[in-house]
C-alpha cells in the first residue's frame, strides 16, 4: 500500500502547521470571502464599494456630488466632494491615517461612531479589499488647502503620502484597475452600475451622481429631491395604481432614522424593497418584518374603526395587505449587523421594533388624514382576502386529490435514486419528446426529470387560485416538494439544481421566461439560495468526415467552420432547433453531463429592476411592452425567426 497517500498522523499536527495570512495576502488568496465572487459580480462590487465611502460621506451632511468614471481600459475613477480622507499619522500604525485605511483591514472610520453615525461598505474593510484586489490604485485627497497622493499596487504602497500641489475646497479621488490575475473579466457593464448608482441616490434625496463612460461616450446623471417617494413611483410607472400619490414619512427615533414609501396597484405581487444604510438587503431582515407586521396592523385596525371590517370577520393577514403592495422601507443606523458577507439580511432585533413603532404612528395618523386612499387600499385588500379563500379551497382540492404537498409525487416525475438534496438535481424539460431523450439519457442516480407540456401560466396576470388550479404548475410544486410563497421552505426542497431545459428556438425562450416569472414570484428563495439553473444545449452540430464537433452559438461555429476551411477541409452543419431531435446520448453527452456541460445560474443583481422587467413583459398593459421591444430590439443576441 502506497502510505504516502494516507492522511498525516493528527499527532504530528502542530503550530507550524498553521498558515497565517496577512490581510492582503488572505483577500487575494480568498477574494470570495470579501466581495462574493471573481467575475463580473464582483467586479462591480469593488466600484461599489468605492461609491458608498463616497455615500457615507453624504449621508453624514458633508457631500452631496459623486463622479464616477470607467475609463477606456476598463480603470475606474471616483470624485467626491466630501471631506477628504485624513493625511495625518494615525497613533497606532505610525503611517498616514490615507495608508492605513487602504492597506490595513477593519481599519476605517466607520468604527467607534464618532465620524460616521451610519455607513455602508464592507464591514470596513472596503477600501483594504478594492486596493488588495487592483493592478493599481491612486488616491488623491483634496485637504488643509493642498492635494496629497499616494500610489499602489496590489495593495502595496509604491510612493510616499506626496503633496503634489495646491487645493480649492475638499474632496477625495480613488481611481484603480481590478486584476488581471484576480477577475475573469475587467468589463464593466455601465448599464447594471448605473441602475445601482441610480437606486442609491434615490435613497440619498439632494445627492447628485454622474456617471461617465469613456469606452462608449454615454454619461447619466441622477438626483432627486424627492427621495424614495422617486422611487415608488418608478417601480410603479407601468401599473395602474390605488393611491395616486405615494405615502412617505420619514422619522428618526435615537441614532436611527426610518424612510417608508408605499403605493399600490392592481397586480398580486408584493413588491416591497429594504434597504439598510443605502445596502440593498435582498433577504429582508428585521426591518421588513417590522414593517409587515405593522402593516398589517393598522390596516385591520382602520378597517374596524370604520366599519369596513365587521366584528364577526377574521382580520386580514399578511397576504391581503401585501398583494399589489410597492414599498420601499430604508433604515440608517449606527451599527448594522448584516447576516452573511454579502449582507443579504438585516439582523438587528432592535430595528423590528423601532420600524414598527414608526409605521403604527405614521401610516396610521395618514390613514385618518387621507381616508379615501384608505378606503381604496383597504378595499384592495379585502378583494385579496376573498381571493386567498377561494386560492385556500382550490389548494385543499388539490390536497384531497393527492397531486400537492400530500407526499405523493406526481407520475410523470422521473425521480433519481439520490436522497441528499445537494448531490440531486431536476431537469425540467419542454416537450414529452425530449423528456423521453433526458429520461433515457440521464444518470439516475441523481438526476431526476421532470417533462412539461406545453406553456405553463403566465402567473403574472393570474390570482393565486388559478395558479394553484393549473396543473403543470401543481406538478411543478409537488416535485419540488419544498412549497409556495410565504410556505416557501428551501430546507424542504428536494433538489439543490433545478434546471431549467428549454429548446433553442422562439418557444423554448417564452417557455423559460414564463418558467422565470413563476420561480421570482413565488419561490424567489430558490433563486437567492443559487439553486436555479438554465441550461445550455448546442445549437449546431458540425460534421468533417468521421469527426463530430458540437457548438453552443454563431461566434463557436464560424470558427469551427473557419478552422475547417483552412485545412480545406469539408463541413456539414446541421442546426438543433429542439431537443427533441438529440438523441438520449446526444443530450447526456452536450447538456446533462456535468463533465462537459454548461450551465448558467440565474442570479439577482437587481431586484427593482427584475421586477420592472417581468411586470413590463409578462404584465396586462401592451404599450409599455411595445416600448420595451423597440428600445431593446437591436441588443437581441438570439432571435430565432
Amino acid at each position: 500500500m502506497d502510505k504516502s497517500a494516507m492522511p498525516k498522523n493528527t499527532n504530528d499536527y502542530s503550530a507550524a502547521d498553521i498558515q497565517v495570512l496577512g490581510g492582503r495576502e488572505a483577500v487575494r488568496r480568498r477574494p470570495g470571502m470579501y466581495i462574493g465572487s471573481t467575475d463580473q459580480r464582483g467586479l462591480h462590487h469593488l466600484a461599489y464599494e468605492i461609491a458608498y465611502n463616497s455615500v457615507d460621506e453624504a449621508m453624514g451632511g458633508f457631500c452631496d456630488r459623486i463622479l464616477v468614471i470607467i475609463h477606456k481600459d476598463n480603470s475606474v475613477t471616483v470624485v467626491d466632494n466630501g471631506r477628504g480622507i485624513p493625511v495625518d499619522i494615525h497613533p497606532t500604525t505610525k503611517k498616514s491615517a490615507l495608508e492605513t485605511v487602504l492597506t490595513v483591514l477593519h481599519a476605517g472610520a466607520k468604527f467607534g461612531g464618532k465620524t460616521y453615525q451610519v455607513s455602508g461598505g464592507l464591514h470596513g474593510v472596503g477600501s483594504s479589499v478594492v486596493n488588495a484586489l487592483s493592478e493599481w490604485m491612486v488616491v488623491t485627497v483634496s485637504r488643509n488647502g493642498k492635494q496629497y497622493r499616494q500610489r499602489y499596487e496590489r495593495g502595496i504602497p509604491q510612493t510616499e503620502l506626496e503633496i503634489v500641489g495646491e487645493a480649492e475646497g475638499t474632496g477625495t479621488k480613488t481611481s484603480f484597475l481590478a486584476d488581471k490575475e484576480i477577475f475573469s473579466t475587467l468589463e464593466y457593464d455601465f448599464d447594471i452600475i448605473a441602475e445601482r448608482l441610480r437606486e442609491t441616490a434615490y435613497l440619498n434625496k439632494g445627492l447628485e451622481f454622474r456617471i461617465v463612460d469613456e469606452r462608449t461616450d454615454r454619461e447619466l446623471s441622477y438626483y432627486f429631491e424627492g427621495g424614495i417617494s422617486g422611487f415608488v413611483r418608478r417601480l410603479n410607472r407601468n401599473r395602474t395604481v390605488r393611491n395616486r400619490q405615494p405615502i412617505v414619512f420619514s422619522k428618526a427615533v435615537n441614532s436611527t432614522v426610518v424612510e417608508v414609501a408605499i403605493q399600490y396597484n392592481d397586480g398580486y405581487t408584493d413588491n416591497t424593497l429594504t434597504f439598510a444604510n443605502c445596502v440593498n438587503t435582498i433577504d429582508g431582515g428585521t426591518h421588513l418584518t417590522g414593517f409587515r407586521s405593522a402593516l398589517t396592523r393598522v390596516l385591520n385596525d382602520w378597517g374596524h374603526r370604520n366599519k369596513v371590517l365587521k366584528e364577526d370577520e377574521p382580520n386580514l393577514v399578511g397576504e391581503d395587505v401585501r398583494e399589489g403592495l410597492t414599498a420601499v422601507v430604508s433604515v440608517k443606523l449606527a451599527e448594522p449587523q448584516f447576516e452573511g458577507q454579502t449582507k443579504g439580511k438585516l439582523g438587528n432585533i432592535e430595528i423590528k421594533s423601532i420600524v414598527e413603532s414608526v409605521v403604527v404612528e405614521e401610516l396610521g395618523l395618514y390613514f385618518e388624514e387621507h381616508p379615501d386612499d384608505a378606503r381604496r387600499i383597504i378595499d384592495k385588500c379585502l378583494t385579496a382576502a376573498k381571493a386567498r379563500e377561494a386560492a385556500r379551497k382550490a389548494r385543499d382540492l388539490v390536497i384531497r386529490k393527492g397531486s400537492l404537498d400530500s407526499g405523493t409525487l406526481p407520475g410523470k416525475l422521473a425521480d433519481c435514486s439520490e436522497k441528499d438534496p445537494s448531490l440531486s438535481e431536476l431537469f425540467l424539460v419542454e416537450g414529452d419528446s425530449a423528456g423521453g431523450s433526458a429520461k433515457q439519457g440521464r444518470h439516475r442516480r441523481f438526476q431526476a426529470i421532470l417533462p412539461l407540456r406545453g406553456k405553463i401560466l403566465n402567473v403574472e396576470k393570474a390570482t393565486a387560485e388559478k395558479m394553484l388550479s393549473h396543473e403543470e404548475i401543481r406538478t411543478l410544486i409537488t416535485a419540488l416538494g419544498a412549497g409556495i410563497d410565504e410556505d416557501f421552505d428551501t430546507a424542504r426542497l428536494r433538489y439543490h439544481k433545478v434546471v431549467l431545459m428549454t429548446d433553442a428556438d422562439v418557444d423554448g425562450a417564452h417557455i423559460r421566461t414564463l418558467l422565470l416569472t413563476f420561480f421570482f414570484r413565488h419561490m424567489i428563495e430558490l433563486i437567492h439560495e443559487g439553486y436555479l439553473y438554465i441550461a445550455q444545449p448546442p445549437l449546431y452540430k458540425i460534421k468533417s468526415g468521421k469527426q463530430e464537433q458540437w457548438v453552443y452559438n454563431d461566434r463557436e461555429k464560424d470558427q469551427a467552420l473557419a478552422a475547417l476551411k483552412s485545412k480545406a477541409a469539408k463541413a456539414d452543419v446541421q442546426r438543433y432547433k429542439g431537443l427533441g431531435e438529440m438523441s438520449a446520448e446526444q443530450l447526456w453527452d452536450t447538456t446533462m453531463n456535468p463533465a462537459t456541460r454548461t450551465l448558467l445560474r440565474v442570479t439577482i443583481d437587481d431586484a427593482a429592476k427584475a421586477d420592472s422587467i417581468f411586470s413590463v413583459l409578462m404584465g396586462g398593459d401592451v404599450p409599455p411592452r411595445k416600448a420595451f421591444i423597440q428600445a431593446h430590439a437591436k441588443n437581441v443576441k438570439n432571435l430565432d425567426i
